[in-house]
């Protein structure tokens, strides 16, 4: 936990750095990245996930002699999902830790909340979890903020594709927590049914914490809707299910990955059938890769199953994300923001999540992303596991 009286003096005296052009601020950095994520809270598995592939990778390459002749060195620094803490940990990461770059985490909100110091200063973002597309997309020029993860746009696009695909009536709904992560993703779910000329036809939002969704629910129902989107976090997507239940409504479920972590565990078997986008999971057979990564990821964490693993997205995207970093580095000749920055766009890496080639491409405001909607995969959960969608009944055709 960061110490509230030392990030108060270091948030007043960076203020002076902070209206210095990025140019200005830049100088040889140190040969470490830091990693703000939420490793504690409800959701800390998604930090923990991410950490755990950050970690395995620095190890790797360390192995492997470092970059540039260094060792890299991990910096990792406890969020919470609160957005105040993200902000005092980019500063921290950047001016005294002096880091060449700095991973992002789980929650879209503190994302959001990181893009402004994180241009401000300079430092070289890449986001490997939260999937809030002006998070990234934010109008900056030049643009520090990078993404090895999910966009919304593009998940929109995606879950209303099997929606369509899925729906006997044609008609959809969409419960979304009422955060910047849910209220983001409205635009880009609208967008994404207006072009597969539909619209929703029940739209209903919730807060952390609600216990009874049954007004929504019944809402949606009454409305026809046989396909519901889900922009949830596990805790509330276990009551949206509940309140289902209890209401009698049993539609298709499609969901963003915040129902990704531990829906089966609290939901039991009204997780069921639950289907769920994803970018990476350890869940299924193997490829050598992921073989190999998740041996060393039994042997490291003590792990003897890989359902143990919550939130298989966050360690493969991670894990590819510092090794794009590497190649950053390595292209740039240098630990500086600046010469980072424009050699991410000069990145091809071949990852375990995806083929980046390029990683991003400085000519699309759009390729500020690295995984593109072709990696996404659909899991489903069975009996208390997430598993490809095709390996479960639900992945058979009708």
């Amino acid at each position: 936990m960061i110490n509230r009286r030392f990030g108060t003096r270091l948030t007043a005296c960076v203020l002076p750095l902070l209206a210095m052009s990025p140019i200005a601020a830049h100088a040889e950095q140190n040969p470490c990245i830091g990693n703000s994520v939420g490793v504690t809270g409800p959701a800390a598995f998604g930090g923990q996930a991410a950490k755990m592939g950050a970690e395995i990778a620095i190890e790797k390459i360390n192995a492997a002699g470092g970059v540039l002749g260094k060792p890299l060195r991990f910096v990792q620094y406890d969020d919470a999902g609160a957005p105040p803490r993200g902000v005092d940990n980019t500063r921290r990461i950047a001016l005294a830790d002096k880091c060449v770059a700095i991973l992002g985490g789980y929650h879209s909100t503190v994302a959001v909340a990181q893009a402004e110091p994180v241009n401000k200063i300079g430092i070289p973002y890449v986001g490997i979890m939260a999937a809030n597309t002006k998070a990234i997309e934010n109008g900056a020029s030049p643009n520090y903020m990078f993404r090895v993860s999910a966009k919304d746009k593009w998940v929109a696009r995606f879950l209303v594709e099997q929606a369509v695909k899925a729906s006997k009536s044609g008609k959809v709904a969409l419960l979304y927590e009422n955060t910047g992560w849910g209220n983001g993703a409205v635009p880009d779910v609208k967008a994404a049914m207006q072009a597969a000329g539909k619209e929703l036809v029940a739209l209903e939002t919730f807060n952390w914490n609600d216990q009874d969704m049954s007004p929504q629910v019944m809402r949606a129902r009454d409305a026809g809707a046989d396909v519901v989107l889900f922009w949830a976090l596990d805790r509330e997507g276990n009551q949206i299910l509940r309140s289902m239940d209890k209401v009698g409504y049993k539609p298709t479920i499609i969901g963003a990955w915040g129902i990704a972590g531990n829906l089966g565990e609290l939901a039991g078997p009204l997780a069921n059938g639950v289907q769920v986008i994803q970018t990476y999971t350890f869940m299924g057979e193997m490829d050598p890769k992921k073989k190999a990564l998740w041996d060393k990821i039994s042997a490291k964490y003590g792990m003897k199953d890989p359902s143990e693993i919550k939130m298989g997205s966050g360690v493969g995207n991670a894990y590819d994300a510092v090794y794009i970093l590497k190649a950053a580095i390595e292209k740039a000749g240098a630990y500086d923001w600046a010469k980072v920055r424009e050699a991410l766009y000069e990145v091809n890496h071949t990852g375990i999540v995806a083929d980046y080639q390029p990683a991003f491409d400085k000519t699309d405001p759009e390729r500020q992303d690295a995984i593109l909607p072709k990696y996404y995969k659909l899991t489903a959960w069975q009996d208390g596991k997430l598993l490809p969608i095709e390996q479960t009944p639900y992945g058979k055709a009708p």
